[in-house]
């Protein structure tokens, strides 16, 4: 356990290549948030400085019900914290992974406040440029949120254009490809088409086995939409993953297309919209002393205690039912289960599962990492971090979570481990847990 200023920091939610995610606890509110972590050697090694606080800049003035948002950012001699809303639904393409694709009714209601959250984004003059299923997240009503603006850009060429080649291969935009500069509003708009497609269908619509095939078809817009798509919903994608940037619909004909338009709920915005407060964001990197936050690390010597509050955390309202589902039919980025097997043999039987499955295992303490190579069409490399705590006395957590690599994967690789983890699972104690009262902290 770590306590930043009033904040206790638990265990980690989610990482990609230069942070971590962490959950945290605002003391003075009980409030629970997410908290990104990163190093500060790290960030000035690999020439970040100015990409975070083009990050923060940009989160700070976005105030919209459908985006992620950050509350404030801190820092400590060593580390920089940016303290973000707690979103606690998971992934939107875990759901899609779980049923395979998702009914028009249930597509439109995503898509009508992913349009909704990017409408404002480019309001600001904010463009996304990473726009996917897996920077979507659902809060505890099913209400989607974009996150992960690390790769967001404000045009500040001379031309208005952004010449920057970025983005997940198979969501990027043709022009991105084209090293001619791009208006990244209208990259967007693709993007949000391919998500549309992937809603519906369950599928990628450009999806290759090497990049130079991949980047063929989404320069010819080259797919099919399956049977089962209604007139409305395919009139709509085939405008938005129009190559041709000049004829590509705009967000006023998204607008104002039919389709988009049957149950349309528009988001309501606050009335008075803050001022953004940027000071933090250049102070972040000054190593004046009286502006770093206090940093204390809490030791334990065994696994690390989940508390209450962690642990309602842990299932969608409240609900904690899925946490001791022996059947593990629904794997979501982040998924546990419990044992009562000692601590330590947990972990050395996870070894020997993991390394028969061909990765290779880091092992500190009551943490694990595992990394090999997924068996995906672009051949991503997968990365699992699994955590053991403890709940109760002789009662352990394991949390198995995506580290980096591509979800779909994720997914396949859990259910293999899950199969050669039985005689862990099959150990779980029973707990009582009355799903109608909600647990004290």
């Amino acid at each position: 356990m770590r306590k930043v200023g009033k904040y206790e920091v638990g265990r980690t939610i989610g990482e990609g290549t230069f942070a971590k995610v962490k959950f945290a606890i605002n003391t003075e509110t009980s409030e629970f948030l997410a908290m990104k972590v990163l190093d500060k050697d790290t960030v000035l090694r690999n020439k970040m400085v100015e990409q975070i606080k083009r990050e923060i800049s940009i989160m700070k003035m976005i105030r919209h019900p459908n985006v992620v948002r950050l509350h404030e950012v801190l820092a400590s001699r060593a580390k920089i914290y940016i303290v973000l809303e707690f979103v606690s639904g998971g992934e939107l393409l875990d759901t899609i992974a779980h049923k395979g694709r998702l009914s028009e009714g249930h597509s439109r209601r995503y898509f009508q406040q992913l349009i909704d959250a990017v409408a404002y984004c480019h309001s600001k003059g904010i463009s996304h440029r990473d726009l996917k299923p897996e920077n979507l997240l659902l809060d505890a009503k099913g209400n989607l949120k974009v996150s992960d603006f690390g790769l967001s850009a404000l045009p500040h060429q001379e031309d208005g254009l952004l010449h920057t080649t970025c983005g997940t291969p198979n969501y990027v935009a043709p022009e991105v490809l084209d090293n001619n500069g791009y208006d990244g509003a209208v990259a967007d708009i693709w993007s949000c088409g391919v998500i549309l497609f992937v809603l519906m269908a369950g599928y990628l619509p450009f999806n290759e086995a090497d990049l130079k095939t991949l980047y063929e078809k989404i320069q010819h817009a080259s797919f099919l939409c399956p049977a089962w798509f209604s007139p409305g919903a395919k009139s709509l994608i085939l405008k938005m993953l129009d190559p041709n940037t000049r004829t590509r619909i705009t967000l006023e004909g998204i607008y104002n297309h039919p389709w988009f338009k049957k149950n349309y709920v528009p988001a309501r915005l606050s009335d008075a919209e803050e001022a953004s407060d940027l000071d933090d964001v250049e102070s972040v990197f000054d190593n004046s002393e009286e502006r770093f936050v206090d940093d204390q690390l809490v030791k334990e010597s065994g696994p690390s205690m989940m508390n209450a509050f962690e642990l309602i955390t842990l299932s969608q309202g409240l609900n904690l039912s899925a946490l001791f589902d022996r059947r593990q039919d629904h794997v979501k980025r982040q998924t546990c289960f419990t044992s009562n097997i000692p601590a330590n043999e947990i972990i050395s039987r996870m070894e020997g599962a993991a390394q028969s499955m061909g990765f290779r295992v880091e092992t500190r303490k009551y943490k694990m990492r595992l990394e090999g190579r997924g068996g995906g069409k672009i051949n991503q490399h997968l990365a699992v971090a699994i955590e053991v705590f403890e709940m109760a006395p002789s009662v352990f957590m394991i949390e198995v979570r995506k580290a980096m690599g591509d979800t779909l994967e994720y997914h396949k690789f859990y259910k293999t481990f899950c199969d050669r983890m039985k005689d862990v699972t099959s150990k779980m104690p029973t707990l009582g847990i009355d799903r109608g009262k909600q647990l004290a902290p």
